[in-house]
């Protein structure tokens, strides 16, 4: 497939997916044009059924009426003037007169002769109209003799009844002679009225079906007007969550729409005002460790150099230290010490903050460099490797170091020996596994590990560790674009999970920005923390 085909694809599968999406079931926009269908579907039904309803009861009376007016005039004119014993031609001949009348009605004549046989006269011959269309309801109301009162002065009345033969309608009426005479019953199809109705109920349906495609494309042209505004602050909302804080609505008009994009105006700026702030005293605090860090230095790097003296002093044993004065010495020998893995690690905290901190990488032997850090700060005898050699992954020697030491030394210093460190390969990356046999991680501590600063005993605040170690390690594996976890073992003692790519993208390393110095190389983990002071 070309470039082209394929961009087209792209495109329509795009587009289709975009129409889609605006017509998901849960969309407003499809849900805004079903309630105006069925709102229009319900009346264009409710009024079409009334109109047909209407319509119907006027054509069939109007029709019904009339040729029931017509019958009974035709048998008051012609059927009464028949004798009382009508032979079978006479009333043959009659119903044929009758049957030519305006409404075109089938006519038959029941009556009987002089020798009291019963004969029938049909306007359509023997094998028209006949008895036997007539129901036995119809015909047993029309014999029966009513009860003659004040409000019934005639014994017979005219009775009339529609039926549906072979799915033509007809009307069926039927009366006999006051006086005497004979009984007419007469038959008149309404398939010409039915077919007028039928024509009605089609136009009706489809004025129903305009009527749903109208207010399908009203309901479209509203959603349109009314969603439209709705969607543009949905995408304006999308790009102030992805950090652009400079994202406004057009407003225009007076509504509550406008009202909305008003208020989200105002909710963005006064954001934006508040992350502008928030990230400029983010930036002073920042500044201010940085400075603090580097300013501490100079002093530091001379006490240092006194408090190295004084401890060459107390490991001579020459006897010229006043034993007085030998236990603040060491005091403060051990506090210089740790004032000073405290400034380093503020630069080294400072420096992620920042975004100074870069990547020295190198073709790196995990198993050697594992040995090598344990080597050098002699935890051969406290620490099981179980890494086989060969096995090469592209990382910062430094940083991985400082992981190392920082895992391995809270460990060894809160855990207890053994230590067990294992190495091996999962699909593209590298897990190293740090295990004690310690009593582990207590829960509620397992969620601030790597938290900074946070000590686990509040009892122990001047603890040696000065809870950043934990911090600095993970943001070294971050900065590879790794991960360490933290968990207890099911046996006992805690585990803490390192996990590296194999080949993270090489970023060389470059000075400092910000007045922040580079980073120093030094056998000593920075951040050397523990579990219970991390």
């Amino acid at each position: 497939m070309t470039q082209a085909h394929q961009g087209g694809a792209r495109g329509w599968t795009g587009a289709r997916k975009g129409v889609l999406s605006r017509l998901r079931f849960t969309s407003l926009r499809l849900r805004l044009v079903v309630v105006f269908g069925l709102v229009a579907l319900t009346a264009a039904v409710s009024a079409s059924a009334i109109a047909y309803w209407l319509n119907r009861e006027a054509v069939l009376t109007r029709t019904q009426d009339a040729v029931l007016r017509d019958f009974e005039q035709e048998m008051q004119n012609r059927a009464a003037a028949l004798p009382e014993r009508p032979t079978q031609d006479e009333l043959q001949h009659t119903a044929g007169q009758m049957a030519g009348s305006d409404q075109r009605f089938s006519v038959l004549l029941v009556g009987r002769d002089t020798a009291g046989r019963t004969v029938y006269g049909s306007s359509g011959g023997l094998s028209g109209f006949s008895l036997g269309d007539v129901p036995v309801s119809l015909r047993t109301a029309v014999n029966k003799a009513q009860k003659v009162d004040a409000g019934n002065k005639q014994p017979y009345h005219l009775y009339w009844q529609r039926i549906v033969d072979h799915d033509t309608p007809y009307l069926v009426a039927g009366t006999r002679v006051i006086g005497g005479g004979p009984t007419g019953y007469m038959l008149k199809s309404l398939e010409p009225e039915a077919k007028d109705l039928n024509s009605l109920a089609w136009s009706l349906g489809i004025a129903t079906g305009l009527a749903l495609i109208g207010s399908a494309l009203l309901a479209q042209a509203a959603a349109t007007t009314v969603l439209k505004p709705v969607q543009r602050l949905g995408a304006a909302a999308r790009r102030l969550g992805e950090g652009k804080l400079d994202t406004r609505l057009r407003v225009s008009g007076t509504d509550e729409l406008a009202d909305l994009s008003r208020t989200f105006n105002n909710a963005a700026e006064a954001l934006e005002k508040r992350v502008a702030d928030m990230a400029a005293r983010d930036e002073a605090s920042r500044r201010f460790v940085a400075d603090m860090s580097h300013e501490l230095r100079t002093p530091l790097t001379a006490i240092t150099a006194v408090t190295e003296v004084l401890e060459e002093e107390l490991e001579a044993e020459t006897g010229s230290m006043d034993p007085m004065i030998e236990p603040a010495v060491r005091l403060v020998v051990s506090e210089t010490r740790r004032l000073n893995d405290l400034v380093e690690n503020l630069m080294e905290v400072t420096r992620f903050d920042a975004g100074t901190a870069r990547l020295v990488l190198d073709d790196v032997d995990l198993a050697d460099q594992i040995t090598a850090c344990i080597d050098a700060r002699a935890w051969l005898d406290a620490v099981e490797l179980d890494a086989e050699r060969g096995l090469h992954a592209r990382l910062d020697p430094r940083r991985l170091d400082v992981i190392l030491a920082n895992l391995i030394g809270n460990a060894l210093k809160h855990g207890g020996s053994p230590v067990r460190v294992s190495v091996r390969e999962a699909d593209d990356s590298i897990v190293i596994e740090v295990q004690d046999h310690g009593p582990g991680i207590p829960e509620d501590v397992l969620p601030h590990v790597f938290d900074r600063f946070y000590k686990a005993s509040a009892s122990r605040p001047r603890s040696e560790g000065s809870g950043l170690g934990l911090s600095i390690a993970l943001e070294n594996a971050h900065i590879h674009g790794g991960e360490i976890t933290a968990a207890n073992s099911p046996d006992s003692g805690a585990v803490f999970t390192l996990r590296l790519p194999r080949g993270t993208s090489p970023a060389e390393e470059q000075p400092a920005e910000d007045g922040l110095r580079p980073e120093s190389d030094t056998s000593r983990p920075q951040g050397e923390d523990s579990k219970g002071d991390a």
